[in-house]
């Protein structure tokens, strides 16, 4: 088991409990998944670019990613339907709450002017999106062996029935969350 899996048995599963008078165990939010997706325009022209992405996606979540093809045919970007442009990995589980981890306490704190996650950025269904402009904040990137940064959207949902529990989730799992002005 992970550290930070342990920590959400033991610690956040209580606290949330006592916040929102949830009785039953097993209906105290939690992680579900966690979708990380990477947009890459220039696929259109060249279909190495997908495959770079591909790779570094791979090396950061330890899973193969899946490559996303355009759902229709937009003329003013030359795009046709059926063109890859994009890949995505889904995280569950063991890789999850290991992703989530890293992600909170290794690669949130090296990025650039950093003082803290939106909290607005939840979609009302308790599913929070952040996304992160540089590939190059994971560790696990050399940075020698890049040619062009790439960003990349976040998903993390959760099995929370409104965005209140879903902040209080994440903040208990230590997401570093703005402090609203």
């Amino acid at each position: 088991m992970s550290r930070l899996n342990d920590k959400y048995k033991n610690e956040v599963v209580p606290s949330l409990q006592k916040e929102f008078g949830i009785k039953n165990m097993m209906a105290v939010p939690r992680l579900e998944k966690i979708i990380i997706n990477v947009g890459v325009g220039e696929a259109i022209q060249n279909a190495k670019v997908l495959d770079t992405a591909r790779a570094e996606l791979g090396q950061i979540t330890g899973q193969m990613p899946v490559i996303s093809r355009a759902k229709k045919s937009i003329s003013a970007f030359k795009l046709r339907k059926g063109v890859a442009i994009a890949c995505y990995v889904t995280l569950r589980s063991r890789r999850m709450y290991e992703f989530f981890d890293r992600l909170v306490n290794i690669v949130l704190p090296r990025v650039r002017d950093f003082r803290g996650v939106s909290p607005k950025a939840f979609d009302g269904r308790g599913n929070y999106t952040l996304g992160v402009k540089d590939q190059l904040v994971f560790p696990e990137i050399d940075y020698t062996k890049v040619e062009k940064s790439r960003g990349m959207n976040i998903t993390i949902v959760t099995s929370a029935r409104n965005d209140k529990e879903a902040f209080a989730l994440l903040r208990g799992l230590g997401m570093p969350f703005r402090e609203s002005q």
